[in-house]
């Protein structure tokens, strides 16, 4: 009987036995994985674990083993890569197929009849994406997909994000780039869990490359045996340094990330510099042979430190633009110094080296280069340093074209986001249409991204908050969108509305009608930077500040400020510039393309519907967050009203330069005093909001206004400009209706400076009508503005000039300017002007605005802008480059330069003085 109760007792027991069995076995899930680890495959496999724990799964990891029956059962997981054989021998002849079509980075993931679902990539860094994709899938049902064929790669060979390890301003006794690694200046650099945060965001995002930029990274990252001195940094630094980047490049490679180290050339370690007599950085210098050598040892030193780390390379803007310097320097410093790394390291495998095309002749580097090297990549600006249209066109299109042509893949670098900064950008269709534009128009395989604002002061945004922000948390629909189009730019636009749309309703606690209506105010309000620096900007370079607004002479009169014309002709749909819609109003003529009239009419639509469409959207998450969004949206709203208004006031006052009627200024004026009140709102919306419009706060920044010093940064800074402007503009209207005819500036002759001319060879000449100016031509003064007649200029060779540059050395004890004359032409005879989108060091005597525009004609040339190179008391030499130039004599520095057009090129007065 007792028998028969316990027989009785455990039937009963067994079935909650065996459902407490097949529970713990259903809860498991065996991933299969091949034993010869990768790090990348290593990390999609955890990823996939954690997501299955996640949804109440525990993962089994287990190894094949040739010895042992394949440990795949029903509802197993094979995780890994086509070429292991160990995994490739157990898979379907289906999903070998459909990863071979993938190719680089591709995967395929399928489930078979027989309940296995596979997870294979081409290569590790398509297996680790096959997981994520697989990761993203789970949680977002909640479950393991059981019927899926997927099958996908990237459209983008190279997908990278960038960070500067440079400042707001310069280090004590530096230049421009000059940025050692230390604690003290970049404290954020030895942040693991920042660096582990960052690349989290990268790899969640399928970006593949990571740039780091700086203008000489070695003497902080290697020492070398035959220059022990060139070291920036101290013993406890440089270990901090190596532990850091060890670090850094170990955990991006498993996140199937290249960290690329960026460097400029010619620059050189301070300690280095001093040793030697030397300057850090000297654009006309030609290549030193110690130089040489130290860069290419320091080079060759840091690939065999740092083995899974590529290069990029600057050749231009820190040595001398386009030529053959620029191919040596490559060919027999960089690429042997990147050899002789390699083979003492025992490495096989070359590393990427990224050619940077800014001025350089790239097509030609790379010519000369192929033969030595073959991973080798060139990359180039999308819109210059801003972005202003997804349809570039003319000389820069044919540039990207040719350097996707040459046998090497070209990279789009979305660079600095001048016209961005501060305001949030995100519109997905802009974005979507740029990488598209990449693909289509230039040929580019890659894309390098520069952050959407505050570049300069990474990690932080210029939100002005308790704690500083970081940019990748503000700014995370910047990184999200170019990535997803990267990856795959042709993606259905009404499908992206959907998706985007749903993203923000997550993010901000809205419904999808919410969530849209964020994307659509996005959408108009990201229309309107680009539209306004393509239309009535200066540059497409960081000297502009485009959300500080620019001066009325800026608008009326662009050349005086060094206007960059490819902008207009590249990088904007075909157009007209203010100044000739403004003449072809006055004659008449009928008017081409995109006009200045038309696009203040769209920046204020769009400005209306991005407010609007903000104000739509009813949110509960997130809600700090989503008021500065709101915010930026007026702050577009304000700044697209203040351009509109004063491009009107702008084209009436160029019709007064016709018209002589100062009718024409009165009507000016109404429009004049609106864009002073929209940008007092634009004030007031800035003042608790930013600490700063634009994280370029050097002397490189030059418009609206010279920025030395932390100066003119903030919107409160310029207000009182113009104000300033306008009281000026309405005295001068008075003193026109007063005099009853016209008003012009009092002419005030140059004097002479004593200076001591320390060259030889040279000579001096008077300047006036009908003399000679170089030594060995016959070419003479036809025309000269009155300021400029009786200074003492400089007659030079105008052959030596084109055939090795201009060189003079001077002493003085006083405080000078040179007076320098640019023929404004481009035949590679005559010298190039300063260019700060170009050259760094541009401004590094005050020298890069036009001083008088059309000053001189010389038979012969096109006419003469003279600009100015300040020297304090002292010995001094100037080397400018290779070309003709005029070197006009020397004036007292206290001396004022008004800065005005003197109008020799016949093409009308000069009305600036209306304004200042």
């Amino acid at each position: 009987m007792r028998n028969f109760l316990i027989f009785i007792f455990f039937l009963l027991l067994f079935p909650f036995f065996s459902q407490a069995s097949t529970d713990r076995f259903e809860k498991n899930k065996t991933i299969v994985i091949s034993p010869d680890h990768n790090p990348r495959i290593d990390f999609g496999v955890d990823k996939v674990s954690n997501a299955l724990k996640d949804v109440g799964f525990q993962a089994l990891i287990k190894n094949i083993n040739l010895k042992l029956p394949f440990p795949g059962v029903k509802g197993s997981i094979i995780i890994g890569e086509l070429n292991d054989d160990l995994i490739s021998r157990n898979l379907p002849l289906t999903v070998k197929k459909q990863v071979q079509t993938a190719g680089k980075e591709g995967f395929s993931i399928y489930n078979n009849p027989n309940g296995l679902l596979y997870v294979i990539g081409f290569d590790p860094s398509g297996t680790l994406y096959g997981c994520l994709e697989l990761v993203e899938r789970i949680k977002a049902r909640g479950e393991i997909p059981t019927q899926i064929e997927l099958t996908d790669h990237p459209e983008m060979v190279m997908r990278g994000t960038c960070i500067g390890l440079q400042k707001t301003d310069y280090l004590p006794g530096h230049d421009v780039y000059e940025y050692p690694y230390t604690p003290e200046t970049f404290p954020w650099l030895y942040d693991k869990q920042l660096w582990i945060k960052y690349l989290d965001m990268m790899v969640e995002n399928r970006y593949n490359s990571l740039y780091l930029w700086n203008g000489h990274p070695f003497s902080s990252l290697v020492k070398l045996k035959d220059y022990p001195y060139a070291v920036e940094v101290d013993d406890a630094t440089f270990k901090k340094n190596e532990e850091i980047f060890r670090f850094l490049t170990a955990e991006a490679d498993k996140r199937g990330i290249w960290v690329i180290q960026m460097f400029y050339n010619i620059i050189i370690p301070k300690p280095f510099a001093d040793k030697f007599g030397m300057k850090t950085q000297d654009r006309n210098r030609p290549i030193v042979p110690v130089i040489a050598d130290y860069t290419k040892k320091s080079i060759a030193a840091f690939v065999e430190k740092y083995p899974n780390v590529g290069l990029m390379v600057a050749l231009g803007e820190a040595m001398e633009g386009v030529g053959q310097d620029d191919i040596d320097w490559f060919t027999k410093t960089i690429i042997p110094g990147v050899k002789d790394g390699l083979k003492a390291a025992g490495i096989k495998n070359e590393p990427p080296i990224v050619l940077r095309a800014h001025d350089t002749d790239a097509p030609e580097v790379m010519k000369a280069a192929l033969p030595f090297y073959k991973n080798l990549y060139t990359e180039n600006k999308f819109n210059g340093e801003a972005l202003t249209t997804y349809a570039p066109r003319g000389a820069w299109a044919e540039l990207n074209r040719k350097l996707a042509s040459i046998g090497t893949m070209n990279i789009s670098n979305v660079h600095i986001l001048a016209n961005l900064e501060p305001f949030r950008y995100g519109s997905a269709d802009f974005i979507q249409k740029s990488v598209q534009a990449m693909n289509k128009i230039y040929g580019a395989k890659g894309l390098h991204l520069y952050p959407q604002a505050s570049y300069w002061d990474w990690p932080y945004t210029a939100d002005k908050t308790k704690t500083r922000e970081l940019q990748i948390d503000r700014d995370w629909i910047w990184y999200k969108e170019w990535a997803r189009y990267a990856w795959n730019s042709n993606r259905d636009r009404s499908a992206e509305i959907n998706y985007w749309g749903t993203e923000l309703a997550k993010k901000y606690g809205t419904d999808l009608s919410g969530g849209k209506a964020i994307l659509n105010a996005y959408e108009e309000s990201g229309e309107i930077s680009p539209k306004l620096l393509r239309r009535y900007g200066i540059t497409d370079g960081n000297r502009q500040t485009l959300t500080l607004g620019m001066l009325m002479t800026q608008l009326i009169n662009p050349y005086r400020y060094g206007v960059f014309t490819l902008m207009y002709e590249s990088e904007a749909p075909e157009g007209e510039m203010i100044i000739d819609y403004a003449e072809k109003e006055w004659k008449k003529q009928s008017h081409v393309g995109e006009t200045p009239v038309q696009i203040a009419k769209e920046v204020i639509g769009h400005g209306k519907m991005a407010v609007e469409s903000i104000n739509r959207a009813s949110v509960t998450k997130d809600t700090a967050e989503f008021r500065k969004l709101k915010n930026d949206m007026y702050c577009y709203n304000a700044m697209a009203n203040f351009y509109a208004e004063k491009v009107k006031a702008a084209l009436w006052v160029l019709r007064y330069k016709y018209s002589n009627n100062v009718a024409d200024l009165e009507k000016a004026l109404p429009f004049l005093e609106s864009s002073v009140k929209y940008y007092t709102e634009l004030v007031r919306l800035t003042e608790n909001d930013y600490l700063y419009a634009n994280s370029m706060q050097t002397k490189q920044r030059k418009i609206p206004m010279r920025g030395v010093d932390k100066t003119f940064i903030h919107w409160k800074e310029m207000l009182p400009v113009f104000t300033k402007e306008l009281d000026h503009f309405k005295h001068s209207i008075d003193s026109l209706k007063n005099l009853k005819g016209d008003l012009t500036a009092k002419i005030i002759p140059y004097k002479n400076a004593d200076v001591k001319i320390l060259s030889s060879g040279t000579e001096s000449y008077i300047l006036d009508k009908n003399v000679q100016v170089f030594s060995d031509t016959s070419a003479q003064i036809k025309e000269i503005t009155e300021q400029l007649v009786g200074l003492n200029g400089i007659k030079l060779s105008k052959e030596q000039q084109i055939k090795v540059g201009t060189e003079i050395k001077f002493s003085t004890k006083i405080p000078v300017k040179l007076l320098v004359g640019y023929f404004n032409q481009k035949d590679g005879k005559t010298l190039l002007p300063p260019q700060l989108e170009i050259d760094a060091s541009a401004n590094n005597y005050g020298q890069s605005e036009i001083k008088i525009s059309n000053a001189i004609v010389v038979n012969g040339f096109a006419p003469i802008n003279v600009h100015a190179y300040s020297f304090p008391a002292g010995t001094h030499t100037l080397n400018l480059g290779k070309g003709a130039c005029l070197l006009l004599g020397f004036i007292d520095d206290k001396q004022e330069l008004r800065i005005f057009n003197a109008g020799l090129d016949g093409h009308g007065k000069d009305i600036d003085w209306l304004f200042e």
